[in-house]
C-alpha cells in the first residue's frame, strides 16, 4: 500500500540508517520496525508491596490530598 507519512527528523534518520544497514527500502524498514514493536510484550508493571502485602503507589513526589480525593469522587456522582 502506498501512503504518505510525516516523521519527526530523528525518527526518519533512525529508520533511514536502519534501512541502509539492512539493505532494504525505507518503507520496508518502517514496516519491520513496527512489526517488531507490536511483537514485543509490554513491560510487566512494577507493583511494590508494603510490609503487610498491600500494593503501593509508585513514589512520584506528588501528594494526594483529601481535597483531591473528594474532587475525584464528585466526578462520579
Amino acid at each position: 500500500m502506498r501512503t504518505n507519512v510525516t516523521l519527526d527528523e530523528d525518527v526518519h534518520q533512525f529508520a533511514s540508517i536502519y534501512a541502509r544497514a539492512k539493505g532494504i527500502t525505507l518503507g520496508a524498514a518502517i514496516g519491520e520496525l513496527i512489526r517488531k514493536a507490536e511483537a514485543t510484550p509490554p513491560p510487566a508493571p512494577d507493583i511494590r508491596r508494603s510490609a503487610n502485602g498491600l500494593p503501593c503507589f509508585p513514589a512520584t513526589g506528588k501528594v494526594l490530598t483529601l481535597q483531591m480525593i473528594k474532587e475525584a469522587e464528585s466526578e462520579f456522582d
